[in-house]
């Protein structure tokens, strides 16, 4: 059974930093690329970041450009995501996805294992 599980949220100042992890069991990240996503309160779930299986493309969005990196220890089977200068208006719930290759995708229904979520609140 596939297993995708997301740590690292918390609560913390504007401007400060995080650093999200996502662990998955067995093989699950092999040859795959993995995203992460989140959902703001009253808002739908978005795109903020994603990787491919070798590390060497990545994509953001444009809101998290410059502040945000992606990355991953395929020997870990972990997938990170560090967050500088966190503004107020990153408050949400940040999910780990996998998908089943090595595309990269901005799209939420490409992406075929998901975490349940870590809470990250920003306060001003």
């Amino acid at each position: 059974q596939v297993r995708v599980v997301e740590s690292g949220g918390g609560l913390v100042q504007a401007g400060d930093s995080l650093r999200l992890s996502c662990a998955a069991s067995g093989n699950t990240f092999t040859h795959r690329a993995a995203g992460w996503f989140r959902r703001a309160p009253g808002k739908e779930r978005e795109f903020v970041a994603t990787i491919t299986w070798s590390g060497s493309n990545t994509d953001y969005a444009d809101s998290v450009k410059g502040r945000f990196t992606i990355s991953r220890d395929n020997a870990r089977n972990t997938v990170y995501l560090q967050m500088n200068s966190l503004k107020p208006e990153d408050t949400a719930i940040y999910y780990c996805a996998v998908r089943t290759d090595e595309l990269l995708s901005l799209i939420i229904d490409e992406y075929a294992y998901w975490g349940q979520g870590t809470q990250v609140t920003v306060s001003s």
